[in-house]
């Protein structure tokens, strides 16, 4: 049994009693007179974020949410009056009018319309404490208030989650089961990284990341002799590795360079028989696909060359050499966003199963190295405590990336995975955590939805996009304003958040809006159990034991723990191999899919009957077609990064975002050619466009990009040139006035962001000011 780890005096106990944890790290914390005056990275973190510098200054700053405010326009007429979301100024209000505002619209939608015309709608990003986590707030809320429509899935990796329990198993297992990067470094020889391995997604975890050692490792296996290859459109993708390979491909071609390596290594006779008969089921169906005894064209490397852009012998040379070698093949979340998403999973699946390492030290598969500080990371699952929510008693869901569908088409049938389903008629939006308007595609699609409901409650700390089109916003506490436990899975650490700010201005945490509604409404006492913050505290930490010691940890009682600070785990003893005892055994330890192996052909799929997921890894040639009729008109491809000065919009205000900004624009790669053919020079403030929308950049040249190819990062707030006129000019850099609001494939409906076609041109006008970080117009107003 571990035990954790003890201060060993009182000094460094009083340091421990400093901390903070954010997503993107833990950090000590210096104030002044109840300000915000520092932050400094834990000793322990090898690779500590820049981005926790962004906290000083803004967690302070203009852009917080003072007081409750409604919009001009609802108050004066709700709930009729919606197309001034996002136009109108904003009426600050006290917390007693603005909670029985609320109060009383629950009620009147939930008696006229009943409860599933309440869209629960949150993110698990708005706190890395595990009490204070705005989603588990509002779903155990409305789960009490007798239930809502909630969302399955993530925008992260929807088409994954959805694709491989059908083939391989549930995804955020396997991601908790991924071989350690200490076996990797003694073990592997040939790393093949799909989508790269980005420094700059490893920085966050959902519950915080207190050792950043991807960089670490990565030197570790490269000094060891380990071979890297980058398959990316982007060479800094494998920045951490500077004399990896680097397979310029083509977006979102994945797919048919995997399917061309499959029918490689059948052709030469380079597959683990042994392995395929034993472990896996469909072989037969899938060599038929590939071979082109269905399709009519086999699917060989001088099939893919011109699809993906890499030449015949080079795929056949990859193919051979992961055959010669110990391979691991790992594909970065953001090449399943994009249109047949979920066909690259599958694909890879069907790679690493033929190759017949799955299960070895050295070996296999991977789903997300470096896309958060988790997988392979050699600590215990333990996840820490948890809140509890509930259960919640309306029974519909919608897939994460399909909002704006639901709000424009109430009562449409819509497929997903195997089912069809309708979209209910939403009529009261609330939303604690996350921001929508940085999630989702096609953002001037979703400011239509938007407009739809009668009713739009947020909970907010910053004064945000999506603040600023709401009806109602409530001002949040931020993690340094309360009492909270940060933990997370496969982190190995347990800190103690204590305050260290007042609340600023009339900010309140989460749980005491919905206690207050709660009394309201006639449920306090059971939404609160009779327990302030510190209670929960203790109650949910006093819950968590039991689970830890299923994993081997003996946790102090919670007055040591809270008094001492910070715990870390033992590590594991036993190194963690991915399906180590389903290759030992599969008849003991068989996977969750329906045969209990690994299906390169699945029936339950295919007899769904979607043509674009026939029951193996496919490649849709209409989707191809059609893709190429949009860069004929938009002859650019737009990525959409992850950033590496900010979690998702997260501080996009902050220091760390701000010095990254050119003339104040989200900068922008694109290679020299492409400028060089639009007249084009590096630095430059350019007007990113196509039939959505149309944004402004800066631009910074790279040869590391292919030609035909740019890119921008995710999370520049939402910044209208105009608000009164639909689809303004985003002055900012938002790259979701883009992309595609469609689904990656009726199999996962999940994000196909990475599918987005543009066409750029210089801005010669004189450049707007930004506006995203300022709050709205405030006005007085009286009945």
């Amino acid at each position: 049994m571990s035990t954790v780890s003890h201060p060993s005096d009182d000094d460094r106990a009083a340091a421990e009693h400093q901390l903070t944890v954010t997503h993107w790290g833990t950090y000590r914390v210096t104030t002044d007179n109840g300000l915000l005056t520092a932050v400094e990275p834990v000793a322990w973190d090898r690779q500590p974020s820049k981005i926790g510098l962004s906290l000083p200054g803004a967690v302070q700053g203009n852009s917080r949410v003072r007081l409750p405010a409604v919009r001009l326009g609802y108050l004066q007429g709700k709930p009729d009056n919606r197309e001034g979301r996002g136009k109108e100024p904003f009426v600050e209000v006290s917390w007693e009018q603005a909670l029985t505002l609320v109060a009383s619209e629950l009620e009147r939608v939930k008696t006229e319309h009943g409860n599933q015309a309440i869209y629960g709608g949150s993110y698990g990003w708005s706190s890395a404490g595990r009490f204070h986590h705005a989603q588990s707030q509002l779903h155990r809320f409305l789960n009490q208030f007798g239930g809502y429509t909630a969302s399955t899935n993530t925008y992260s990796i929807a088409a994954g989650e959805r694709v491989l329990p059908h083939i391989l198993g549930d995804l955020d297992e396997l991601q908790r089961q991924h071989t350690h990067w200490a076996e990797l470094a003694q073990h592997c020889e040939l790393f093949v990284a799909i989508g790269g391995l980005p420094l700059r997604n490893a920085q966050v975890n959902g519950g915080g990341a207190n050792d950043h050692a991807l960089g670490y490792w990565l030197q570790r296996l490269s000094d060891n002799g380990c071979q890297f290859i980058n398959v990316s459109p982007v060479r800094n993708d494998l920045a951490g590795v500077p004399d990896a390979k680097w397979l310029a491909i083509r977006p979102g071609s994945d797919t048919a360079l995997l399917l061309a390596i499959c029918q490689v290594l059948i052709e030469e006779d380079l597959f683990q028989h042994d392995f395929v008969a034993r472990y896996t089921v469909g072989f037969e169906r899938y060599a038929a696909y590939l071979r082109g005894d269905q399709q009519g064209e086999a699917k060989t490397p001088e099939w893919a060359a011109p699809i993906t852009g890499l030449e015949a012998t080079a795929i056949r040379q990859l193919a051979r050499q992961m055959a010669k070698k110990k391979t691991l093949i790992n594909m970065a979340w953001s090449v399943q966003r994009a249109r047949q998403g979920e066909q690259a999973y599958w694909a890879l699946v069907a790679v690493t199963a033929l190759l017949g390492q799955i299960g070895t030290p050295g070996g296999g598969i991977g789903f997300g190295y470096a896309s958060t500080n988790l997988a392979g990371a050699d600590r215990r699952r333990f996840s820490g405590p948890r809140m509890p929510a509930g259960d919640n008693a309306v029974d519909t869901r919608i897939p994460v990336a399909r909002i704006a569908d639901m709000l424009l088409h109430p009562g449409d049938a819509y497929e997903f995975d195997g089912k069809t389903r309708t979209y209910p008629d939403i009529r009261l939006v609330y939303w604690a955590g996350g921001n929508t308007f940085h999630h989702h595609q096609d953002l001037n699609r979703l400011i239509e939805g938007w407009r739809r409901p009668e009713t739009v409650v947020v909970h907010e700390q910053y004064w945000t996009a999506q603040a600023k089109f709401a009806d109602i916003v409530l001002p949040a506490t931020t993690s340094l304003e309360r009492e909270d436990i940060g933990s997370a899975s496969n982190d190995g650490f347990m800190i103690a958040m204590r305050q260290h700010l007042p609340p600023f201005a009339e900010a309140r945490d989460d749980y005491t809006i919905f206690s207050l509604l709660a009394d309201k409404l006639g449920f306090g006492s059971r939404f609160t159990e009779g327990r302030d913050v510190r209670g929960w505290l203790e109650n949910i930490y006093q819950a968590s034991r039991p689970r830890a010691e299923a994993e081997g940890i003996a946790l102090p009682d919670f007055a040591t723990f809270w008094a001492q600070g910070k715990l870390e785990y033992a590590r594991p003893s036993e190194p963690q191999i991915l399906l180590k005892a389903f290759r030992d055994n599969p008849d003991a330890a068989p996977l969750s899919t329906p045969s209990g192996k690994i299906e390169l052909f699945s029936a339950t799929v295919a007899a769904w009957g979607y043509e674009e997921a026939p029951g193996h890894a496919y490649w849709h040639a209409p989707e191809q077609a059609a893709q190429q009729e949009q860069k004929r008109r938009w002859p650019l491809h737009l990525l959409s990064s992850q950033p590496r000065t900010r979690l998702h919009s997260q501080y996009d205000h902050g220091l760390v975002s701000q010095q990254s900004k050119i003339h104040g624009r989200e900068p922008l790669w694109m290679h020299p050619q492409d400028a060089a053919a639009r007249d084009i020079r590096d630095g430059e403030i350019v007007k990113v466009f196509n039939d959505r929308g149309e944004l402004l950049a800066g631009v910074i040249l790279t040869p590391d990009i292919l030609p035909g190819v740019v890119q921008i990062s995710t999370g520049a707030w939402y910044d209208p040139l105009d608000p009164q006129q639909a689809r303004s000019l985003d002055k900012h850099g938002n790259p979701n006035v883009l992309t595609t609001d469609t689904g990656s494939s009726r199999l996962g409906q999940g994000c196909s962001a990475q599918t987005c076609f543009v066409d750029i041109e210089r801005f010669d006008l004189p450049l707007p000011e930004i506006t995203a970080w300022q709050p709205p117009q405030f006005v007085k107003w009286s009945p």
